[in-house]
């Protein structure tokens, strides 16, 4: 595992900022982190690159104890904070070869030139980093965090302000380096995680609240939401009574049913309609977007 995270806990005082979470990233993973603010994500992150220490619980970066050899797990991780710390001043190929020599990185020069080339700054490689637009400044993020190429990629909102253009952009970028390298990815924005993330984590209040495929989140049956039709008049008081449903609205023609249990809501409502000879016109399960799905997680 590029990444493995047991039992963490991080405390603030007597505030808890992350309560037991634990999971692990595979090598070639993108991993959508996802939560509400406050949620931990941050200090989940700061624990895992070494720049804060944990509480309590085990972290471990391609094998490496991030708590026993913090300088060798910094080594094997590329990391770009949220809020992206450049020296203004100076030009962009200054400032990736300053950060270069920090990493001792061999052929330096070269190394410079083919992050420049691979995260699109060649036009603006000779301007002071002060001059550039927020989208340039972001790729001389990425360049500077996998200047040293590392195995592992942590992101801290990465298209945070960028203009719609410049999303797509760091999108793609971010997908091109996600092919050989293992990347964990925190965002607000839902449709960039169903765009290019392979795996979902939801933390809420510091604990872990989902981990699954954006698809398998959207279609989980314990949040299942089902239109259906029938022909003549069926009441509400009806409906209510068909097992597991716990919220009955009427819409338009039909009817919305949800349940909060594992189970598919459609064969209820099939097995109901039969036992007293009502005709079903339409059964639908309603797909819900992953901002639903966050929002009843995290609510």
């Amino acid at each position: 595992m590029s990444i493995e995270v047991k039992n963490l806990f991080k405390y603030y005082g007597e505030q808890a900022a992350v309560r037991d979470v634990s999971f692990s990233v595979k090598k070639g993973e993108i991993l959508g982190f996802l939560g509400p603010n406050g949620a931990g994500k941050s200090t989940t992150m700061k624990v895992i690159t070494g720049f804060i220490s944990a509480s309590s619980g085990d972290v471990k970066v391609c094998g490496v104890s991030v708590e026993e050899d913090s300088l060798r797990t910094k080594e094997l991780i590329g990391y770009l904070p949220e809020h992206n710390p450049l020296y203004t001043d100076m030009y962009v190929k200054e400032y990736l070869e300053f950060v270069g020599q920090i990493y001792h990185v061999q052929n330096l020069k070269k190394r410079v030139a083919e992050m420049i080339k691979s995260v699109g700054l060649e036009v603006e490689q000779n301007k002071r980093i002060g001059e550039l637009s927020k989208g340039y400044r972001q790729r001389v993020g990425l360049a500077a965090a996998i200047i040293h190429d590392p195995e592992v990629l942590i992101l801290d909102e990465p298209t945070s302000g960028l203009d719609p253009n410049q999303l797509v952009e760091i999108r793609e970028l971010i997908k091109e380096i996600g092919k050989s390298k293992t990347v964990m990815l925190s965002t607000h924005i839902m449709q960039e995680v169903e765009a290019i993330c392979d795996r979902v984590i939801i933390i809420n209040k510091g604990q872990l609240v989902a981990d699954n495929t954006a698809f398998e989140l959207q279609h989980d049956l314990t949040h299942q939401t089902v239109y259906t039709e029938f022909e003549g008049n069926v009441s509400k008081g009806l409906l209510n009574k068909i097992p597991h449903v716990r919220k009955v609205e009427k819409v338009g023609e039909g009817w919305l049913l949800e349940t909060t249990d594992d189970v598919d809501l459609r064969k209820e409502i099939s097995r109901f309609a039969q036992q007293n000879n009502i005709l079903v016109l339409t059964l639908k399960a309603e797909e819900k977007s992953l901002e639903e799905v966050f929002k009843q997680l995290t609510k």
